[in-house]
């Protein structure tokens, strides 16, 4: 087993996409010097690439262009798009997927010398700063005074973002098959009373289990799922037309409204948004 893997049976884990190649999890990069502060490097992703559940020894930082990462971690999905990245804090077991045609970067921060900590996994707001800094920062042949500098600034300007674009999953089980089904198909249109009748249960059993487990009512959670999903077929270049209907939406307009409660923007501005940063970035 690869170093920093973990047995894909544990929370973390989730079903194989199609058409997808399996990452190589490492627990640092591999010519990181010790002791260290901020390791980073950068990757190019052709295929659709997926990592099974695996933990890190230090804190990481991961962040994309060109298209949008997924990863599951703990009791959330987080999918992650253009400007932000994913803090997960060391030990978290955690999954993920990339969209193709990527770039990865990653950062690894020692847990012993960072001066500040996040409450657990978070959506950071990549700012130009930030990612230049990091980026500076994946150069061998910085000295020990031009890299500390520049780890101290990294330091000032790494917060959390005000958009944790994450769903919440329930771990309860009567329930549990009803998110399983929607993180795998989104568009899945069964109802509320459709799910009650093939889990022989109540409409009102499931409404109560998931407003208790995850803040949501059944209808708000799927929505919030769809959107996520769309995040990631939207950054695959599929029209808004297209993904509204993959996602089980009679209308585009529907769409359209319901991306905008969760996201606070419209699907076309959304791409418009990611295509200028990674105009910006390049």
């Amino acid at each position: 087993m690869i170093a920093g893997a973990v047995p894909g049976s544990v929370l973390g884990a989730w079903s194989r996409e199609p058409g997808s190649v399996t990452g190589r999890t490492v627990t640092l990069p591999e010519d990181v010097t010790l002791p260290f502060v901020i390791a980073a490097e950068a990757h190019v992703l052709v295929p659709s690439t997926e990592w099974d559940p695996h933990v890190h020894p230090a804190h990481e930082l991961v962040w994309v262009r060109g298209g949008t990462m997924t990863a599951r971690v703990g009791d959330r999905v987080f999918t992650v798009a253009e400007g932000y990245g994913l803090w997960v804090p060391a030990g978290e077991v955690h999954a993920g997927r990339l969209t193709a045609n990527i770039r990865l970067y990653d950062a690894f921060f020692a847990p012993e010398r960072v001066p500040r900590t996040f409450a657990g996994p978070s959506v950071v707001t990549m700012t130009p700063v930030l990612e230049s800094l990091l980026i500076h920062l994946g150069r061998v042949d910085l000295g020990p005074d031009e890299r500390a500098r520049a780890e101290a600034v990294v330091f000032d300007v790494l917060d959390p973002s005000e958009h944790q674009f994450a769903v919440q999953l329930p771990h309860d089980e009567k329930i549990d098959p009803i998110a399983e089904a929607l993180l795998g198909d989104p568009g899945d249109a069964r109802s509320l009373d459709d799910w009650a009748r093939e889990l022989r249960t109540s409409t009102r059993t499931i409404t109560r289990a998931f407003r208790s487990a995850t803040g949501l009512s059944f209808s708000q959670w799927r929505r919030t799922a769809r959107i996520h999903r769309a995040l990631t077929l939207l950054a695959e270049g599929y029209e808004v037309r297209d993904v509204a209907e993959v996602l089980g939406y009679a209308h585009t307009s529907t769409f359209i409204d319901a991306f905008k409660r969760v996201m606070g923007t419209t699907p076309g501005a959304f791409v418009e948004s990611s295509a200028a940063s990674t105009v910006r970035n390049t």
